[in-house]
């Protein structure tokens, strides 16, 4: 008998841990990476990076010259007539005329106010934008990942304690049961025990739906089968050490929203240099091979041919163009002036919101410790109130109270916890400083 139990006791452990080893355990570190690598718009993002990256060439500023290669072959069919000056004619019918031509042409502006160097240099600053903006991408979908990632660590901690409280409530329920039995207790406080049981117990089921729900919410983030099942660490950890002033000085330097703004002011600077290279003249280098053959059924001729180089060079500049160049110019210059604004702008906006969520920061700090001490108060209050109701001496109405207190305490301490890290990630996500 012995070895039975023992063999059936060792299989409902093997099945035990394999049920738990079926989910992954996923940390955070692990999410971000399939995030880095798997999230759709942080995809698209890295090819518009490399799309910038492509166009920063030297042709494509326009300082190459262009090549071109033509073909042209013309053949027709008439009925001709000619009349020459002494009075004689002749006519054919169905007179073939052919023309070809063929060569290759050569281009290459060799001057035009240094307006090629301006676009080469706002291509650098294209490329430059494309990698503030990649990088603005990632730190917001890396902050849903943290912020989804830890709804899940905050709700598993509300399953534990809806655990709790369900053991209790079913501790309630036998303790009713057997008092009623013995006559001690009315019918009741056993129906009451029972409906609070229940009521527990739909908590859990629809705390269950909403861990169900943020699982299928971050495998959408990191862009993998939502029906992939998974568990999370069981502690969110704070970085409470934060300090403003660093994270103001950080979020100068490394803030992609203030730096694309700072990249669009240098793009209308170099815009700018453009628009004034019109007023300098274009110089031209052309050459080139053509090679030309013509025959006509009819005529004084009846075939020519040609071939040969040609080379030579064009310049051209802007006398008066209605003042469009003026007009141009001051455009551009408004332009460069409204960068500036928007980096004043954004300045005060990114300082506000630092100060905001630092100042939310700081008071979910103070939330965790004191809804810390809540748990343990009212995890000690409980334990005597058990003890109190397993002897009769206190009413099931006191008993419940001490018990939704202690549930709730741990509700709001997880609470208080998971704010504090979503402020924690804003704040870095601010400073673009968030670690993956």
């Amino acid at each position: 008998m012995n070895t039975k139990i023992l063999f059936r006791t060792l299989i409902f452990f093997f099945l035990c841990f394999a049920k738990v080893n079926a989910q992954e355990v996923l940390t955070i570190e692990d999410a971000m990476k399939i995030a880095l690598e798997n999230n759709f718009e942080i995809k698209i993002a890295k090819n518009n990076s490399k799309i910038s990256d492509t166009n920063v060439t030297i042709g494509n500023a326009g300082m190459l010259p262009t090549a071109t290669a033509s073909i042209t072959d013309n053949n027709s069919v008439t009925n001709s007539s000619q009349t020459r000056q002494d009075g004689t004619s002749t006519s054919l019918n169905n007179a073939k005329n052919n023309s070809l031509n063929y060569g290759v042409s050569l281009g290459w502006t060799v001057f035009d106010g240094m307006k090629m160097f301006a676009k080469l240099d706002q291509l650098k600053e294209l490329q430059k934008l494309g990698d503030s903006e990649l990088k603005r991408t990632v730190l917001v979908k890396i902050g849903q990942v943290n912020s989804a990632y830890y709804d899940l660590v905050q709700q598993q901690q509300q399953l534990a304690a809806l655990d709790t409280t369900i053991v209790i409530s079913k501790q309630r329920l036998t303790l009713a049961q057997n008092r009623f039995s013995i006559g001690k207790a009315s019918k009741l406080e056993v129906l009451n025990a029972q409906v609070d049981l229940n009521s527990d117990q739909v908590a859990l089921l629809r705390q269950k739906e909403s861990y169900a729900n943020g699982k299928i919410l971050l495998n959408q983030y990191l862009a993998r089968d939502p029906k992939i099942n998974f568990t999370v660490t069981k502690h969110v950890t704070v970085d409470n050490k934060l300090v403003l002033v660093d994270l103001m000085d950080l979020a100068q330097k490394q803030n992609p929203a203030l730096e694309s703004q700072i990249i669009n002011k240098r793009i209308a600077e170099l815009q700018l240099k453009q628009v004034k290279a019109d007023r300098y003249p274009i110089i031209n280098l052309t050459s080139g091979y053509n090679f030309n053959e013509n025959q006509s059924s009819l005529g004084f001729t009846s075939s020519s041919s040609s071939k040969g180089f040609n080379y030579g060079f064009n310049a051209s500049i802007n006398v008066f163009d209605g003042l469009n160049q003026h007009r141009n110019e001051k455009v551009a210059k408004l332009q460069i002036e409204n960068s500036q604004i928007a980096i004043e702008q954004q300045n005060m906006i990114l300082n506000t919101q630092l100060s905001t969520a630092f100042q939310t920061y700081l008071t979910n700090l103070e939330l965790i410790n004191l809804e810390e001490d809540n748990v343990v108060i009212a995890k000690q209050n409980l334990d005597i109130t058990l003890d109190k109701f397993r002897i009769g001496t206190i009413t099931t109405l006191d008993f419940r109270t001490a018990q939704l207190n202690y549930v709730n305490a741990k509700v709001r301490y997880s609470n208080a916890q998971y704010e504090a890290k979503l402020s924690e990630i804003a704040l870095k996500e601010l400073a673009g400083n968030i670690n993956f």
